[in-house]
């Protein structure tokens, strides 16, 4: 993802206990994000998250709300819609026991499992990266404006040419 938004915020801060940030782009910043995620713009995005201590690392809790202005995959007119979703995410930072070991070959995957935490490139964590990306997960790529139906009807086939023969003769089908 681009750095159109960046709120860094560095692990010791979080040492001595949880931190609450609220995070609301400004126009500008918003308009890099509309562009990055091929949006036609982001009228409104805020989030509330919470950061709290996790092993070496952190937990990243909260909600974000958005408004979005999409086109409908359908008529292609824009139009805007509301989003929110959770944000439930842990890192630690590179060498730690909780981070994930790199795999070369095939993955085990259990759905219902946590996902690993994710390992940091460095002391802070990027909260608004992490918006962005879950903002990016619940936006639909095939939005459809509200009352537009998809209405579509087969061309009818051409006869083929023996049928037009049968025609000519009198037979039919």
């Amino acid at each position: 993802m681009s750095s159109s938004w960046t709120t860094p915020l560095r692990l010791h801060e979080v040492a001595r206990g949880a931190v609450t940030v609220r995070l609301e782009p400004d126009e500008a910043e918003r308009a890099k994000i509309a562009k990055a995620l091929d949006l036609q713009s982001l009228p409104a995005l805020s989030a509330q998250l919470t950061v709290k201590p996790w092993m070496e690392g952190v937990e990243i809790s909260g909600r974000f709300d958005v408004v979005v202005e999409q086109l409908c995959a359908i008529s292609l007119d824009p139009f805007e819609h509301p989003l929110s979703g959770e944000i439930e995410v842990r890192a630690v930072p590179a060498g730690s026991p909780q981070a994930p070991e790199p795999t070369g070959g095939e993955v085990d995957y259990d759905p219902d499992a946590p996902d690993p935490p994710d390992v940091l490139e460095s002391d802070a964590i990027d909260l608004a990266a992490y918006v962005v990306e879950h903002l990016a997960l619940e936006i639909d790529p095939f939005a459809r404006k509200p009352g537009v139906e998809f209405d579509y009807t087969p061309p009818q086939e051409p006869d083929s040419p023996f049928a037009m023969l049968r025609k000519l003769k009198g037979e039919e089908p």
